[in-house]
């Protein structure tokens, strides 16, 4: 078998050409460019060019053939084109999830089809099984071994028939192993810090990096005082609904997955004469319920749960982001990690944006199952309840879940059983989707 190993310069893709190298495969390595735009990139000019070199060094010592692609425009139009108009709508996007799906296992598995290779080998954390099935080989996802790097989330919106063509040779194994391994072997990688930040972009500073296509307008932040939630008519209902419990009727599920909008918000202001020569000034008026807290350069800049770039000081605990208005251009931000509108309990994936790995396990409307769901990478698995419906895909969580964003991809596991790749403890990834809103 003939496979090609997406060779990045990291030691975790390097680990994993090592090891097929080892076990006997046909092994080419290539290296592909997809972002060589530095504006907003918080690193050298030139560090994709610094990756490859490595790459090679690694392909070199390895004795394996080593080749290398450009997918820049690829990566640009279905990854990069995606953010810019996902921040535009005030919403979140995982691009690590829509390169994994659109470039690495597709554009980049296209090309590797085309050289030869029967299958793609990457450096995830995360395991590959297999099962029979009425149709043919049932492809399964399992969390990587290393509990503190598993991956899986990342390939949450790949297909059967890319799994199929998949290979990861280091999921089974340790973080700590990998190094191991690569220090072993005398790795050009071996001691190379992971990368950070956005899938091929690297580490940005996200208003300088989105300013390249979104403008930069101030706007005010708005303080939301506990309060407001006190008499807010939805959050209100929402609160009696978790209260009382299901079953819940279809009115009451979109009751309990839509976000408080704060469209009622509407800052006031008073003159007043200050100083001795009684200058007039304008300030914002308080009225209990909501305060101006600062102001900012673009509500698509930011993000439900987030903590930095407020600069916003005179609290005892930290603000974060409760929601975002880019249509009025309002932050919205609340004190502290309790506050009442960074929770909810409900989230809706529309219907065209379900996405079943597993599709012979997908749910009819009406069906119902028991998950364990992750609405970002690296949250521990949270359990809920998956209901589907004539308008959608419903997840109601246990117990109230922090910054549910809209963009982002939840994925939903259950525990894994029924293959010799799984323990009592592992969990397989059924399926994603993007969260609505």
């Amino acid at each position: 078998m003939k496979i090609c190993v997406g060779l990045s310069g990291g030691v975790d893709s390097s680990v994993a050409a090592l090891l097929l190298k080892r076990q006997g495969y046909d092994v080419f390595a290539m290296f592909m460019q997809n972002w060589n735009d530095t504006t907003g990139t918080l690193h050298g000019d030139c560090e994709w060019e610094e990756e490859k070199f490595v790459a090679e060094m690694v392909a070199r010592k390895l004795e394996i053939p080593f080749y290398f692609v450009d997918l820049s425009g690829e990566y640009r139009k279905r990854v990069v084109d995606y953010m810019f108009d996902e921040y535009s709508k005030g919403r979140t996007p995982n691009p690590d999830v829509l390169c994994n799906r659109e470039i690495k296992f597709d554009a980049f598995l296209s090309v590797a089809r085309r050289m030869g290779a029967d299958m793609v080998a990457t450096g995830h954390y995360c395991r590959k099984a297999e099962i029979p099935g009425p149709g043919g080989t049932v492809y399964r996802i399992l969390e990587g071994s290393d509990p503190g790097k598993d991956q899986s989330y990342f390939l949450c919106q790949l297909t059967q028939e890319q799994l199929s063509r998949a290979f990861f040779p280091i999921g089974g194994l340790l973080k700590s192993e990998v190094r191991a391994l690569a220090r072993e072997a005398d790795l050009p990688s071996a001691d190379k810090k992971d990368s950070q930040g956005i899938c091929f972009v690297g580490k940005v500073d996200l208003p300088v990096f989105l300013q390249q296509k979104l403008e930069a307008v101030e706007g005010d932040v708005v303080e939301m005082l506990p309060a407001y939630y006190d008499d807010n008519p939805l959050y209100v209902r929402q609160m009696q609904l978790m209260q009382r419990g299901g079953p819940f009727s279809p009115e009451e599920l979109s009751l309990l997955a839509a976000p408080l909008d704060y469209s009622d918000v509407e800052l006031a202001t008073e003159t007043y004469r200050s100083g001795r020569h009684h200058t007039k000034k304008t300030r914002y008026v308080s009225n209990g319920l909501w305060a101006h807290a600062g102001k900012h350069e673009g509500a698509q800049f930011f993000t439900n749960g987030q903590r930095k770039g407020l600069a916003i000081g005179g609290h005892k605990d930290p603000l974060f982001v409760v929601s975002t208005d880019v249509a009025r251009n309002m932050v919205f931000v609340g004190e502290g990690e309790k506050h009442p509108g960074l929770y909810r309990s409900c989230l809706r994936i529309a219907p065209a944006e379900i996405h079943w790995i597993r599709p012979d396990l997908a749910l009819e409307p009406g069906g119902e199952m028991r998950v364990m769901v992750r609405i970002r990478y690296r949250q521990p698995l949270q359990a809920a309840t998956l209901l589907m419906r004539e308008d959608g895909l419903y997840i109601l969580f246990d117990e109230p879940q922090r910054s549910i964003t809209a963009g982002q991809f939840a994925a939903w596991y259950v525990p894994a059983s029924g293959t010799a790749a799984a323990t009592s403890q592992d969990y397989e990834m059924l399926g994603s989707g993007v969260i609505e809103k």
